[in-house]
């Protein structure tokens, strides 16, 4: 049987404490709600990544997972943005799920460090997140 680490057990908790309570939420609420209780520095990332996605196709739809703002298509999640404070990791993350169209070759990528919001790092998003929903 694995064992969870704490903050692994905490995003499950997590995840249950959204199923019970969120789901009174819309999922732009939910996003949101996760978005205003990160600090500074995070939730101007996530803000950015936030707009950007749900800017790029209308059929992402925003929705927290495991407390993480999320984006699902046809009801499943697509990419996801996981604050570094979540796992007192140094560095934020945007991440995509095997939704994502993201295929190439035998390896590839399916996660990203994000330490910063800036037009290239946008720009860097919004290919991935276009590759991914196969725009």
């Amino acid at each position: 049987m694995p064992t969870f680490s704490d903050a692994e057990k905490a995003a499950m908790k997590e995840r249950a404490r959204e199923q019970r309570e969120f789901k009174k939420l819309s999922g732009e609420e939910q996003v949101r709600v996760k978005i205003a209780d990160m600090n500074p520095h995070e939730k101007k990332i996530a803000q950015g990544i936030h707009d950007l996605v749900t800017s790029i196709d209308e059929r992402l739809k925003p929705q927290t997972w495991y407390g993480m703002p999320a984006y699902y298509l046809d009801g499943k999640v697509v990419c996801f943005f996981q604050a570094g404070s979540k796992f007192e990791s140094r560095y934020s993350t945007f991440g995509f799920q095997e939704q994502a169209k993201l295929d190439d070759g035998d390896m590839f990528a399916t996660s990203f460090a994000v330490i910063d919001f800036t037009p290239k790092v946008a720009e860097q998003i919004s290919k991935l997140v276009r590759k991914a929903v196969g725009k």
